[in-house]
């Protein structure tokens, strides 16, 4: 965790098994949940709500592999259940299961660096640290 209590690239990463294997530079996140109504007969309005399953998508920005994910040959396009983990000075944030939508790549020849990464998660684990 970074000591000005900022998160920084080290502070959101992606891990493969428990094994790090690429810092993020910044995210963006939406979680979404559907809900059906559930209606009563001679009522006028709904009596009750039914939560539905929670949509978790994240946009990744500037993914840096990591040297240990470089030495065994990574391939970002192979990768699934993943897991992105964020750290913030209360809380550690983990998008668990995810699996990719859509990469965007742009670099130099030799680097291992994704401009954008698309994750689609099956949960969200909030950790107070």
């Amino acid at each position: 965790m970074s000591t000005s209590g900022f998160p920084t690239s080290s502070d959101i990463y992606l891990e493969v098994d428990g094994t790090r294997v690429a810092v993020v530079q910044s995210y963006s996140a939406e979680s979404t949940k559907g809900s059906t109504s559930v209606e009563a007969f001679g009522e006028a309005e709904p009596v009750a709500t039914v939560p539905g399953q929670a949509s978790h998508v994240v946009e990744l920005s500037r993914l840096y592999a990591t040297d240990e994910a470089i030495r065994d040959g990574i391939d970002f396009y192979s990768l699934s259940g993943f897991s992105l983990v964020i750290c913030k000075p209360d809380k550690k944030i983990i998008y668990a299961d995810c699996q990719w939508s859509k990469i965007q790549e742009s670099a130099t020849l030799g680097s291992m660096v994704l401009e954008k990464v698309t994750l689609v998660a099956s949960r969200r684990i909030e950790t107070g640290v």
